[in-house]
């Protein structure tokens, strides 16, 4: 296995040295035969039992030395076909045993470059590298490279879409991180125990059960009834906690870091100059706590949370890393009382600000969520009229971001909306116009 200092040099006009995955690679990759059998006997158990008391053990112990090996040199011959190599220009990556696969990766459209390390990874001491590219919905992997190897590949290519030059990027290393904050164990635990989601789930599993007995007095159907429901409960809630334990913001050169998990660890960055929405959201109960959940939209990656929870002064801070130069409204203007003939109630919880940086629109009552959409990140803009709402002289403006998503301003008078429809495309082409270049930045 080689060491980060053994990554290949790579002379100008020659072609690079191709890399072969780690060594424990095939024991992951064996699977997929034993998956392909398994799956056969879930559609099919009646079948597949029948065909099992047909065979005498004799039988059974050849056929299953004969899967293992099978299994075992499947795993071989994919990870022997399996290799990558890093040009001036492009991640190549070559897969495939009897249909070859190469991907290109160019450097220059790099989005993010992330370590994972599920748990009987993290015991081997091998690592995921996942690779987002602009453009594309699905991440390219490697996996698995030994844990250092696949931080020191991680660094150069963050390093090349930088702009480094080959040699320069080795010898960069990986970027230095500044930590910025850190969800206590404690905050998360009583964050999941104050959401919706969680009590709706638990009052599911109550209710449920208790409706079964008085239907049926049978112990046996209300446990039936209530089990995967109180399992289920339990386990969303331990899940979320364990995905989010440990997490970590921290920044750096290459953009926001993030590190999260118990059990399965992630090392997620956040690109610069690629976010187009952050949206903060507040639980009713989170309220009174002051307490903050801040999520992303990255044009071309999956990177969703900024941080699952933390204090709203700690979050806007995180915000002005993300957003340089954005302040997040304090006061935003309700729709007219008039609107509430087309959204009874649920009129108030609506907003809007526009600032000389960012359109900021709010919904929800008792969820809330703020919308932050940078001018610069405006793609389109549009108003939008219903019947009812014609008649009552409100209108909705939406802005459109490279993200495929849609923040919408709802409910504003209607010459207020088409006034801001014009502003806002002015504002978008000057944002545009005044942004800086997406790129990774350098140390």
């Amino acid at each position: 296995m080689s060491t980060p200092g053994d990554l290949p040099a790579i002379a100008e006009g020659r072609d690079p040295a191709e890399r072969r995955l780690h060594p424990v690679t095939p024991l992951r990759r064996a699977w997929a035969p034993v998956t392909v059998i398994a799956g056969w006997a879930a559609h099919d158990p009646g079948q597949a039992q029948q065909q099992l008391t047909r065979l005498t053990a004799t039988t059974i112990f050849a056929a299953l030395a004969a899967l293992v090996t099978a299994a075992s040199l499947y795993g071989f011959l994919s990870w022997r076909f399996t290799s990558f190599a890093v040009t001036d220009t492009e991640l190549r990556i070559r897969t495939g045993l009897l249909f070859r696969r190469t991907a290109h990766i160019r450097l220059d459209r790099l989005q993010a470059v992330d370590v994972t390390q599920p748990l009987l990874a993290r015991i081997a001491g091998v690592a995921k590298l996942k690779l987002d590219v602009i453009g594309t919905d699905k991440k390219d992997e490697l996996a698995y490279l030994g844990e250092d190897d696949a931080r020191a590949l991680r660094a150069e290519l963050l390093a090349r879409a930088a702009g480094f030059a080959p040699e320069a990027a080795r010898k960069v290393g990986e970027a230095p991180m500044r930590p910025l904050l850190h969800v206590p164990p404690g905050m998360l635990a009583v964050s999941l125990l104050l959401i919706g989601a969680t009590w709706g789930s638990l009052l599911g599993a109550l209710v449920v059960p208790t409706l079964v007995w008085f239907g049926t007095h049978s112990v046996w159907s209300v446990l039936v009834a209530g089990l995967p429901l109180v399992g289920g409960a339990a386990t969303r809630s331990a899940g979320r906690f364990v995905r989010a334990y440990d997490w970590t913001v921290g920044e750096s050169p290459d953009g926001l870091r993030i590190d999260h998990g118990l059990l399965d660890r992630a090392h997620e960055t956040v690109p610069p100059g690629r976010v187009q929405t952050v949206r903060i959201v507040e639980p009713l109960l989170w309220r009174r706590r002051g307490w903050v959940r801040v999520e992303l939209n990255v044009a071309g990656s999956s990177n969703s949370v900024l941080v699952p929870v933390a204090p709203r002064p700690l979050a806007e801070s995180l915000i002005a890393q993300v957003l340089p130069g954005v302040t997040v409204p304090t006061a935003l203007a309700r729709p007219p009382r008039r609107a509430g003939w087309c959204l009874p109630l649920w009129w108030r919880g609506h907003g809007l600000a526009v600032t000389d940086t960012v359109f900021a629109a709010r919904h929800g009552l008792l969820r809330r969520t703020l919308s932050l959409v940078p001018h610069a990140k405006v793609q389109s803009v549009r108003l939008t009229q219903g019947p009812w709402e014609r008649f009552r002289k409100v209108a909705d403006v939406e802005v459109d971001t490279g993200a495929n998503k849609t923040v919408r301003a709802r409910l504003r008078d209607a010459e207020e909306a088409a006034a801001l429809l014009y502003a806002q495309a002015d504002r978008s082409r000057t944002g545009r116009r005044d942004a800086r270049p997406e790129r990774w930045m350098a140390s």
